[in-house]
């Protein structure tokens, strides 16, 4: 029995944090499945498929050949149950992610039994990552190239960086 995961997030865009938990859980599970998912309370920066890209790119530098990508929006549970996972995988940053991927795990495990999810806390070197703060920090102009994969930087950057930073 092969055992699938799935790292839901938005991933918008990935960060080295990111890609830290997608790499762990790669040594931890036979195949994982990065998925990008689509959150109705925050507004993305990047396209599905912009996003898919970036994943791609920085997985495929890793030769992390048991991690695909997909894209969903819809239930996760239902996802979970379609594709044969045992787990979802979330990574944690702080007391306060956990509070509220608690409440995601246990409606998770309410819409399907089967949906364990495993918690991977971040290295101490991520703790303050977050796409939020990668995007707040590139659209000053600011360098982000400690944040984000390398392969992916100047694409990220040509987004996100203001076009006229003087404009107050």
């Amino acid at each position: 029995m092969r055992r699938i995961a799935v790292c839901p997030g938005s991933f918008d865009p990935i960060t080295l944090g990111h890609l830290d938990i997608i790499k762990r859980a790669s040594k931890l599970f036979d195949k994982v499945i990065v998925l990008i998912s689509a959150n109705a309370a925050k507004t993305t920066s990047f396209s599905f498929t912009e996003r898919l890209s970036f994943i791609e790119k920085a997985t495929s530098e890793l030769a992390l050949d048991n991690v695909v990508i997909d894209i969903l929006d819809g239930l996760l549970a239902d996802y979970v149950r379609n594709v044969g996972a045992i787990a979802i995988v979330k990574g944690l940053r702080a007391v306060s992610d956990f509070e509220y991927e608690f409440q995601m795990a246990l409606a998770n495990k309410k819409l399907y039994e089967g949906a364990e999810t495993v918690f991977l806390t971040t290295s101490a070197e991520n703790m303050y990552l977050s796409s939020s703060v990668v995007k707040q920090i590139a659209s000053f102009g600011g360098d982000i190239s400690h944040f984000v994969p390398g392969c992916v930087l100047e694409d990220i950057k040509n987004r996100l960086v203001k076009e006229n930073r003087n404009e107050y």
